[in-house]
């Protein structure tokens, strides 16, 4: 997973025509996700929240998010926050290959990760699932991980897919297709064997 960091449209720099790129705040990393593949700010975490009140309305406790209050979406609510602009978030099997990925159909992806849990600089024996966003911009794929510093390149269609094929590799780790609802609908997204 390497590739050379760019700074965020926001700082000023990146790829031409500007690459928008949300940094981790609280546990709001699938916000982040949403919003980077996006690339604009769609959702706020009041937006998240009332989300999950529509999925689970008469829920004490949400099951779609932390406790706290502090973010940690779960799927649902990307799905849903997706499906509020015509898109759907499809999950792709890990048994089918890389290669039957559509990519001119996708817009970008989800990922659903393992991440350490650190308290500053002290890194603790836990791991959490976290939420990434890839997305292409101008033939280039771009990690946009809120937890970096800026969006890393990746490359094209052949390093996304290495890039992908690692992540899976690991376990415990799903991906999401991002897509119109008419291409989900119509199953565009996989290319035929």
């Amino acid at each position: 997973m390497s590739g050379s960091p760019l700074p965020s449209a926001a700082e000023g720099g990146g790829p031409p025509g500007g690459l928008y790129h949300e940094r981790q705040r609280l546990e709001l990393c699938a916000l982040h996700a949403l919003n980077n593949v996006l690339q604009r700010p769609c959702f706020t975490q009041e937006a998240a929240d009332e989300i999950c009140k529509r999925l689970a309305p008469d829920a004490r406790l949400n099951p779609h998010r932390s406790l706290l209050g502090t973010g940690n979406y779960d799927v649902n609510v990307i799905m849903a926050a997706l499906q509020s602009l015509e898109l759907a978030a499809v999950w792709w099997d890990k048994r089918r290959s890389l290669e039957r990925l559509a990519l001119g159909q996708i817009l970008g992806f989800i990922l659903n990760v393992p991440s350490h849990v650190s308290l500053g600089f002290v890194a603790l024996p836990l791991r959490r699932k976290h939420w990434l966003a890839v997305r292409q911009l101008h033939g280039t794929y771009y990690n946009l991980d809120s937890k970096l510093r800026a969006p890393v390149a990746i490359g094209g269609e052949a390093e996304l897919r290495a890039f992908l094929r690692d992540f899976l590799s690991q376990g415990l780790c799903e991906v999401f297709l991002v897509v119109p609802r008419a291409v989900e609908e119509a199953g565009a997204w996989l290319s035929p064997e």
